[in-house]
């Protein structure tokens, strides 16, 4: 048996193992910790009121609140002019997923898993400076020169070859456009057009009913497959208790007035 002296160290000490023991269970135990808290990054394309460089946006509450409700940090980035390249960075886990994007994606993105629960509804409407009309089918912008943003699919896909067809490349020119008479009608998400002709200072009117209502989900990368269900529980929690409801009527209902 070892005895101690004055002249002598334990073994794990001598052969430097306790400073080294010591070491690596304090690393083991920050690294576990990193892990435990690290942050959620989605990517998205809408802009405010959805998201704001302040994060105060509709989105970026949302988000952040939904993820402190699993335990975890959550943060949304934006990519305004590049959606391809979001889905891309989310499928092949450079992101940690997407935020506010249509069902379907899983088929054409296999890395991605919906969240199956709605973060949001879009509407997809009809914008003009005087002219009114119901907007109950597609075939109600016949009439008129119509313009929209390159690359929104749901207006490629529906809108029918009418009086004249002009496409932009943000919402700028879209109400540009529209406030130069160069078209009559055009078409936008309802809370992002009223949000940016505010900012211009351009008074337009929303067609009625939504050409298209539209579910909006959160996706993840599978390495993060575990959230799925946890998030979705979640945000149905936060629906049923009022949480959701107040982070809209702070972020987007002051829009509509």
């Amino acid at each position: 048996m070892w005895k101690l002296n004055r002249h002598s160290a334990p073994p794990l000490f001598r052969c430097g193992l306790l400073p080294r023991l010591l070491f690596c269970v304090l690393a083991l135990g920050l690294a576990t910790m990193g892990q435990a808290e690290e942050k959620i990054v989605l990517s998205t394309g809408v802009l405010e009121p959805y998201t704001t460089p302040d994060k105060n946006g509709f989105l970026d509450q949302l988000v952040a609140a939904l993820f402190r409700e699993i335990g975890r940090q959550g943060e949304v980035i934006v990519y305004p002019t590049a959606t391809e390249r979001s889905m891309l960075n989310a499928n092949e886990g450079v992101d940690d997923g997407l935020a506010m994007r249509v069902a379907g994606l899983e088929k054409q993105y296999p890395n991605l898993i919906r969240v199956p629960e709605p973060v949001a509804v879009n509407d997809f409407v009809a914008y003009t400076t005087g002219r009114r009309f119901v907007t109950d089918h597609w075939n109600t912008l016949s009439p008129y020169i119509v313009t929209y943003i390159i690359g929104w699919k749901v207006f490629e896909q529906n809108v029918p070859e009418g009086k004249e067809i002009t496409l932009v490349r943000d919402a700028d020119q879209l109400f540009r456009l529209l406030t130069t008479q160069r078209a009559d009608v055009a078409l936008y998400e309802r809370w992002q057009g009223l949000a940016k002709s505010r900012a211009l200072g351009i008074k337009v009117q929303v067609m009625e009913p939504p050409l298209v209502r539209t579910n909006m989900y959160i996706y993840l990368h599978r390495k993060h497959a575990a959230l799925v269900p946890r998030l979705a529980e979640a945000l149905a929690k936060m629906k049923r208790d009022g949480s959701y409801q107040r982070i809209f009527d702070r972020t987007l209902q002051p829009y509509a007035n």
